[in-house]
This record gives C-alpha cells, sequence and structure tokens, in this order.
C-alpha cells in the first residue's frame, strides 16, 4: 500500500474555546520509529500557493498553542466494509450444517471474494468468479462464473459423512448449478462469523464486492445465525433474527434494492423487505480508528479564525486545518464567515480524473502541497469517485487524512490561474478580510447545524465562501431563519445550497449524499436507491425537495463550464444602489483574479421568477457566456432546444449578481458565481471587486 511519510487528522474540525480536539498521526517507513515530531498550530491567512498573489501565509501562534512534541509511529488502516457477530459463535453439528446467502456480485473474476466465513469455513468466489465453499482446507467449486449485476442464492451444505453439497440457484430464471466435495473433520463453527470478507491473520481481507442479503447459518436443521438485513437500516448494528447482532464496519452501503425489489416502491420505508441487501466494497474507509496522538484544548481568548496544526519531522510535513469559533453565545464581531466544512468532506480526497504526475512540476515550483489523491486512493475516495465496482461513493468523513484539505493544495494542475477550490479557495476571502483589517469570527456547518439559528443570531452579517453546495435541513433552516430575523446573508460564491446531505444518528462525522433523478451529477444513484439510509429523506438537489436556492439567496445554480472566469456587467444605475459601486469606474469590472481569471466563472448562477418565493431580487450586475464555454445544469434542459427558461440557452448561461430584502429587516446579496472570491486578493487587495464588498460589508458591519 502506497503511503505518504507523515499525515494526519483530527477527530473534530471545529470547536469553541475550551474544547478538545485530538489529533491522530502516522509517520511510515520513511520516519524511523521513535523519531520527534513537532506540532504546531500556525493561524492561516492565505491558502494559496500561487507565487503571483501572496502564497501560503501563515502567522505562528506559540504564545497562544506552546509546541507538541511525540515519538513517530506508524498506524495502519484497512479499507473494505464488512460485517462482524458481536460475540463468537459456538456451533457443533452432529448431522448437518448449511451456509447460505443471496448475493449480487458486481465486480466477479477480479479476485477471490468472501460471502461468509467462520471459523474454516468460506463461502465466496474464487479469481475465476467460480462460487467456492472452503471447509477445513477442502474446497469445493462450481462449474462457470457467476455473471455481475445478477442475483444469486448460493448454499453449502455439510453432512455428518464429510460429503459437501454445494448449490447455486440464478434468482431470475431459476437455474441451477451443484457440486459435490468430501471434507473431514468435525462440523463445528468456534468463532467470529464474518460477511463480506475473512479474517486472514488478523487482517480483513477477500472483501466481496457487491450486495448480500439473507445469510442464514443452520445447524441439523436448527437456525443458528440469521439476519435480516432490512432492520434498522439506519444503524451500525444489524439485529439477529437468531444468534449475535453484526456490526458494520467501515460502513457498507445500506438501503440498497434487494432481489424482491421489482419497482412497485422506491422508498425503502415502506417496503423494507425490497431493500433486504447491503452494498460491500473493498475500498469502503469512514474512520481510520487511529489511536490519538495529542490532544489540545482550544484556549480561552484564542482568536476565532481558521488554524492549522502543522507537523513536521526530519523534512517531511502535514498540514491539519481546523476552525476556531468564537463562545458560544458570545460574538467578537459583527461579522460571521460560513466555512462550508460539510462541502470539504464531501468532496475530500477528491481524485480527479485530469490528474497526471506533469502537474509536479508547478507544485514543486510552487512548493505547493504535493500529495495528490488520484496517487494514493487507498485513503479512500470522495463522492465525486466511483467505487471499484463502478459504484458512485455515497459516503464521506473527515476521519481520515484528506490530501485536499491541506494549506497549497491545487486542484486544477494545468489552469492559467491558480486552480483553487473549497478550502484553498475559501482563503481569498480570509485573506481579504485581514488585508482590510475587517474583523471576523468564523463558524461552520458543524455548528450550525448542531446549534441552528443561535450559532449566529449575534451577528449582524454573515458571508459565506466560494461554494457552499452540501446542506442539511437543519443548517439551511438555520441560514433562512437568520436572515428572516433581520440578519444580512451575503452568499460569495456559486452552486451553492444545491444537494441534501445527511448525517449518520450514530456518529455524526459520517455524511450520505444520494444523486438521485437530476443535477450535475459525478455518478447517478441507481433506480430505487434514492431516499438516504440514515434518514429515509429524500436525496439529491434541494431543488427536487421543494427548496430550491433561489428560495433563500435568489440565484440558483445554471450554467457550468471549464476553470474559466469573465467579468460582470453593471447593469443597474439607480440611486438606491449607488452606495455599492461608489468608487467603481465604469460599468465592467471584475475581469481578473486568481479563480479562473475573472469574477464570473466556473459555475454560474442566475435568478428564476418561478423558485424564488416571490422575492423579486433585483439584478445588479449580470455576466454572460458569450464565447459558448458553459453549458446549461441537466435540471434546466429539456431538450436539445428548450430549456426551462423559456428564452433562449444563451440568455440563461449567465452569472446574476442580486440584492433583496425580506419581511423583518433582512437582506440578501448574492454574487452567482463560483470565482468571485479569487478575485479579492488581485493587485494586492486593489481592485473594483475588492471595492464592492468593502462598500457593502462598510454599510452592514461599518464604518470600516
Amino acid at each position: 500500500m502506497k503511503t505518504v511519510p507523515l499525515c494526519g487528522y483530527s477527530d473534530r474540525l471545529s470547536g469553541r474555546p475550551g474544547d478538545v480536539l485530538n489529533f491522530m498521526v502516522s509517520a511510515n517507513s520513511e520516519i524511523p520509529k521513535g523519531e520527534t515530531v513537532t506540532a504546531r498550530v500556525f493561524r492561516s491567512i492565505s491558502a494559496d500557493p500561487n507565487p503571483a498573489g501572496q502564497g501560503v501565509v501563515e502567522e505562528n501562534c506559540d504564545n497562544i498553542c506552546p509546541p507538541i512534541t511525540f515519538p513517530a509511529r506508524e498506524q495502519p488502516f484497512y479499507p473494505g466494509s464488512y460485517a462482524e457477530t458481536s460475540a463468537p459463535l459456538s456451533v457443533t453439528a452432529e448431522q448437518e450444517l448449511e451456509i447460505s446467502a443471496r448475493f449480487f456480485p458486481t465486480l466477479p473474476g477480479s479476485k477471490a471474494q468472501t460471502i461468509i466465513s467462520a471459523d474454516g469455513l468460506a463461502l465466496g468466489l474464487n479469481e475465476n468468479g467460480h462460487v467456492s465453499f472452503t471447509c477445513n482446507d477442502t474446497v469445493t467449486t462450481l462449474d462457470g462464473p457467476v455473471k455481475a449485476r445478477h442475483w444469486y442464492e448460493a448454499t453449502a451444505r455439510i453432512e455428518a459423512t464429510g460429503v459437501v453439497n454445494l448449490t447455486l440457484c440464478h434468482l431470475q430464471s431459476g437455474q441451477e448449478l451443484s457440486a459435490t466435495g468430501q471434507m473431514e473433520g468435525e462440523i463445528e463453527i468456534n468463532g467470529t462469523l464474518l460477511i463480506a470478507a475473512a479474517d486472514q491473520s488478523g487482517v480483513k481481507g477477500t472483501h466481496f464486492e457487491g450486495k448480500i442479503e439473507a445469510p442464514i447459518l443452520k445447524a441439523d436443521g436448527e437456525l443458528v445465525a440469521a439476519w435480516d438485513f432490512a432492520a434498522e437500516i439506519p444503524s451500525h448494528i444489524v439485529p439477529a433474527l437468531s444468534g449475535p447482532d453484526l456490526t458494520l464496519v467501515n460502513q457498507p452501503a445500506r438501503a440498497m434494492t434487494g432481489s424482491k425489489w421489482d419497482a412497485s416502491e422506491m422508498n425503502w420505508q415502506h417496503r423494507p423487505d425490497h431493500y433486504a441487501a447491503i452494498h460491500f466494497h473493498s475500498d469502503d474507509i469512514y474512520d481510520f480508528s487511529w489511536d490519538s496522538n495529542f490532544s489540545m484544548t482550544i484556549p480561552d481568548g484564542m482568536p476565532s479564525g481558521v488554524y492549522v496544526m502543522r507537523l513536521s519531522c526530519q523534512g517531511y510535513e502535514d498540514a491539519m486545518p481546523f476552525f476556531v469559533c468564537a463562545p458560544k453565545g458570545e460574538p467578537k464581531a459583527k461579522l460571521c464567515v460560513l466555512v462550508s466544512t460539510f462541502t470539504y468532506a464531501i468532496y475530500g480526497n477528491h481524485a480527479r480524473p485530469d490528474y497526471v504526475p506533469a502537474w509536479q512540476d508547478r507544485i514543486r515550483d510552487w512548493s505547493a502541497y504535493p500529495y495528490n489523491p488520484a496517487e494514493y486512493t487507498e485513503y479512500g475516495l470522495s463522492t465525486y469517485n466511483y467505487h471499484r465496482d463502478g459504484a458512485g461513493i455515497c459516503h464521506a468523513s473527515h476521519r481520515r487524512p484528506l490530501f485536499n484539505l491541506r494549506p497549497g493544495y491545487f486542484t486544477f494542475g494545468s489552469a492559467t490561474c491558480s486552480g483553487l477550490r473549497h478550502f484553498q479557495a475559501d482563503s481569498h476571502l480570509i485573506s481579504w478580510l485581514h488585508a482590510k483589517g475587517i474583523p471576523y469570527d468564523i463558524v461552520t456547518d458543524e455548528e450550525l447545524h448542531n446549534e441552528g439559528v443561535a450559532a449566529i443570531s449575534g451577528y449582524t452579517t454573515l458571508c459565506t465562501g466560494s461554494h457552499p453546495e452540501y446542506h442539511t435541513k437543519e443548517t439551511l433552516d438555520a441560514l433562512t431563519d437568520f436572515r428572516d430575523q433581520g440578519g444580512a446573508l451575503n452568499y460569495l460564491g456559486g452552486n451553492g445550497f444545491y444537494w441534501r446531505i445527511t448525517r449518520h444518528p450514530e456518529t455524526p462525522s459520517l455524511l450520505e449524499i444520494r444523486r438521485a433523478e437530476d443535477g450535475l451529477r459525478a455518478w447517478a444513484s441507481e433506480p430505487g436507491e434514492y431516499y438516504s439510509a440514515f434518514d429515509g429523506s429524500y436525496g439529491g438537489l434541494w431543488r427536487r425537495n421543494n427548496r430550491p436556492p433561489q428560495q433563500l439567496v435568489g440565484i440558483g445554480f445554471t450554467a457550468q463550464g471549464t476553470f474559466t472566469g469573465m467579468p460582470y456587467k453593471r447593469v443597474n444605475h439607480s440611486e438606491e444602489f449607488a452606495w455599492l459601486f461608489e468608487g467603481i469606474e465604469g460599468d465592467t469590472f471584475g475581469d481578473f483574479g486568481f479563480s479562473g481569471n475573472g469574477a464570473a466563472g466556473f459555475e454560474l448562477d442566475r435568478i428564476d421568477p418561478h423558485l424564488d418565493g416571490g422575492w423579486n431580487p433585483t439584478i445588479l450586475a449580470q455576466s454572460y457566456d458569450r464565447e459558448k464555454a458553459f453549458m446549461l445544469v441537466p435540471e434546466e434542459q429539456l431538450t436539445h432546444l428548450t430549456n426551462l427558461s423559456g428564452g433562449p440557452e444563451d440568455d440563461a448561461r449567465r452569472a446574476d449578481m442580486v440584492y433583496f430584502t425580506v419581511p423583518g429587516g433582512g437582506s440578501v446579496f448574492s454574487v452567482g458565481s463560483i470565482t468571485f472570491c479569487g478575485s479579492l486578493p488581485w493587485n494586492n487587495f486593489d481592485n473594483n471587486v475588492s471595492q464592492l464588498l468593502f462598500n457593502l460589508l462598510n454599510r452592514q458591519v461599518g464604518p470600516l
């Protein structure tokens, strides 16, 4: 397994003074065991490594958080999901032992795979995709491989004479195969039973790729152990029909269509027996479960902001970001910046298909973060990637090293700009606030979800970053309440408030996305698998859940292009908004930037009167795709000639910068572009986009 020399993660991404953060670190064999690792806290000002700008800027915080040292050690991690019994089995059969399960292989013939295993018994597929049964080192194998994406039922029976009967039934056609073998020894099981894996000297291996349903173990005709995978779907525990319960490891996918599913019901809650399958993968990973190397209590008085725990040992480094919020109910500034940690986790370790090793040349030239998820896939990929069997990855977690959540990481290695997204792109706003001397506090999606509007109610103004894309119902409710209770909500990005996600009820650091029916997607959920296993809610776009972004911020995702940007053109010249454009010459602004080389780019949002809830936002400026470099998102398209706007497609591919107020005194300012914040640091923060945002905040939280 290819590993990086020094890396780590924290058990939580944010906290307030008094909260404890635990840091888990591993050093591979390139660093001798026991060497001293030093951990220091730095305040992150800029995470953009581009030497044409500020570069990575951090402030040493030794005076607040003294350095910590600890000995280097390697901590292993083990991808692959499976289930194991909560207690060992002790079974002796006098006449017959029977093991059976239904299964739906998705990658047969790629390697040996286990369906059920326990104490020398294993039912599974061999490396050629043939069903086989191993008992006391005796292997019985069926002729002919199974087919991918077909439902089967396999049964192995061991008689007192040692005769092994192995049968396979193709559930759609009813066709059967059988084989017999002969074993020696007692018919017994003493140990833990595993589903979808086998124990190999203490490490789980031969992981199954595909769905498994209804595993059963019988002794002398009596049920010894059995499980209904439709039971307690939101839980990590599968209660037993007989025998010990099962514990799920590395979060396989639940609420999956099973062998009985016939499309008569799309919601697993209405026909659980149609969703009695679990989809296992050899590359599932949730929590690395490393031991903590050290802890940090956030000191009283530590300013709210973006920080990194920077590790160093023998010339190797890592930097783990964390976010410090103000004490609850005690804001230290009028302005709050929302850090989109849910979106960061959903994109965590996104291995882009366009990555090429030649990107390392720019990485060396810029002294940028050197490790890319495309080269370290074993660390677990993002929900923008696929499992090895072609299924979309629907779970995300920050409890593992996330390479793209690092200062100096860039997403687009061949871009003619900084090529940043997410954490690094959001640092353009953070560095601008520092350059302008504007006080601010931080709040993350975590606090917003857990505390609701109380997490932000003490602030006059809230600004998002460049891409607040993924939200729970709770975070949207909090932002809506903030706006409706008189807050100024500034949406400084594009493609925001787009996808619905859910959090696991037992382990909230685990997120789930179901990419149902519509939207600009990296992959599509299988038919019948649109409802979240975690809470049963319909997945996909918030627009399809009757909460389009336009209802909250006046605009919503309309078009995506390559990582390029364009300028805005001012279209509103009324006296009502003269204050916003004060100091800006001419109508064109933002024809520059470290993101896409322009303030309006990559992903664009526009108004839609059918979706905005009647807010009637005022369009202040617009940017049109005149070069046809953008495409409408799928939910906007009807045919190759028509779209939902009712007008020409050229008119719909645009960014709208808007402003509106709501009853109660709240207001919304939205820029309609994912690259807007990338223009703020241009020319040492002296430019017309910078001036426009300064004018806005000067009115909302000023005078500045």
